[in-house]
């Protein structure tokens, strides 16, 4: 009998102590899934009601001297039905000047060259800022072969209405090549969830089919215990990122007093970007989770892979929503975007950062110092903040320390 026959119905994990160590697991075991199958949660954002499209408002003109003057235009008009206004919806522009966005946008950079995969629910292709835009579209949860989102809210569809918006709020990155994969959807009770083994596959499609420069998680799951097992997305997320890819991920939303003092999964990974949240105000979101400073197996992490890295905007943004509305919302998951975009436009200008086939993720070390280095550092800390990570995005002064740096 071959030594590899029935290999093909189990599964390999690599153990945390010794990645070269590979264990043999039986899925279908009694009790395996309750062992190490995690789910991951996908959040929603706190805030995300529709900001209504303002109808036609008639003018009326009441004042009676004009009127005396202009009686009869003003009949005719009145009578035409010409005489209405059509305000546009909001935008958070306060959100792409404070990370700097619209300074390298000003500068011709738009994400042209730059392969960006986000995991998420999907997306809808019906918004107007989203028609005629070339998407790549993987279903991992069902087999649609056309755009669907699956998320409560329009989750996937906000996500990726800020980095490829085409009007109204230009998006971050809007020139890039995108591919949404479809990884989570609604659990049924207004939460974007799913199984961290489908997260993990979408993973592994953005790295190895899809060849992403850049994959953004605007997801997360709990760590995992230091006597556990990694998660499988966690195993997915270190496999991309020791190729060089890069990964964005979030924080977490459970910030405040309930706070458990860590990152979500795979945000945990060391070379993976970690995203905190701000407000309007350019203050610390309440909800946004602080990170440890010890690695699952408890060692105590390193410059620049402390935990977060950075914060950006993440409370009341505005982006595309679902049926066509513009939605409101907050939560780390936007923020992660405005990193991955900000990235986006950073690979455009030095693309020798980008994956090759000779990648090993020392681009990604270099790439965070010039992050650790350049973000806007919180007043009341001196070089790292578990909840403010090492500062502000500040997307040109990040771009400006690679230029400036030696190159990997």
């Amino acid at each position: 009998m071959d030594i590899l026959d029935g290999l093909e119905r189990v599964d390999l994990l690599p153990e945390p102590s010794d990645r070269r160590i590979l264990s043999v697991i039986d899925p279908s075991t009694s009790g395996y899934h309750d062992e190490w199958r995690a789910e991951v949660t996908g959040w929603a954002p706190r805030y995300a009601e529709p900001i209504a499209k303002v109808r036609r408002t008639r003018v009326l003109v009441s004042n009676l001297i004009i009127f005396a003057i202009f009686s009869v235009v003003l009949l005719l008009v009145w009578q035409s039905g010409l005489l209405f206004v059509e305000l546009p919806p909001p935008t958070s522009e306060w959100a792409f000047e404070t990370t700097e966005i619209r300074q390298l946008q000003d500068d011709g950079l738009d994400g042209q060259g730059v392969r960006v995969c986000m995991v998420d629910t999907g997306y809808s292709s019906l918004h107007s800022s989203l028609e005629g835009v070339e998407i790549i579209f993987k279903d991992m949860i069902g087999d649609s072969t056309v755009p669907v989102d699956h998320g409560s809210i329009g989750h996937g569809t906000m996500m990726a209405g800020l980095l490829i918006s085409q009007n109204h709020q230009i998006g971050i990155a809007p020139n890039i090549t995108l591919a949404m994969v479809a990884a989570l959807n609604d659990n049924g009770d207004g939460e974007n969830a799913g199984e961290e083994s489908v997260v993990a596959d979408a993973i592994s499609w953005c790295h190895q089919n899809f060849a992403a420069d850049i994959i953004s998680l605007s997801l997360g799951g709990q760590q995992k215990l230091a006597n556990e097992r990694e998660g499988a997305s966690v195993t997915a997320a270190r496999m991309a990122v020791d190729s060089g890819i890069f990964v964005v991920a979030a924080a977490g939303n459970d910030g405040g007093p309930d706070d458990d003092g860590m990152v979500s999964a795979p945000a945990n990974v060391a070379r993976v970007i970690t995203v905190g949240a701000t407000t309007m105000d350019g203050q610390l979101w309440a909800n946004s989770s602080a990170g440890s400073q010890l690695t699952e197996t408890e060692n105590p992490r390193q410059h620049p892979n402390l935990k977060p890295e950075v914060v950006s905007p993440g409370h009341m943004v505005i982006s595309t929503g679902d049926k066509g509305d513009w939605y409101s919302s907050s939560g780390t998951s936007v923020s992660t975007v405005f990193v991955s975009g900000a990235l986006a436009l950073i690979l455009q200008a030095h693309p020798e950062l980008k994956p090759n086939q000779d990648s090993n993720g020392s681009c990604i070390d270099s790439v965070k110092i010039a992050l650790m280095n350049s973000a806007q550092q919180n007043e009341f800390a001196s070089t790292h903040d578990d909840h403010w990570g090492y500062g502000k995005l500040r997307s040109q002064l990040w771009l400006q320390e690679i230029s400036n740096s030696e190159q990997c």
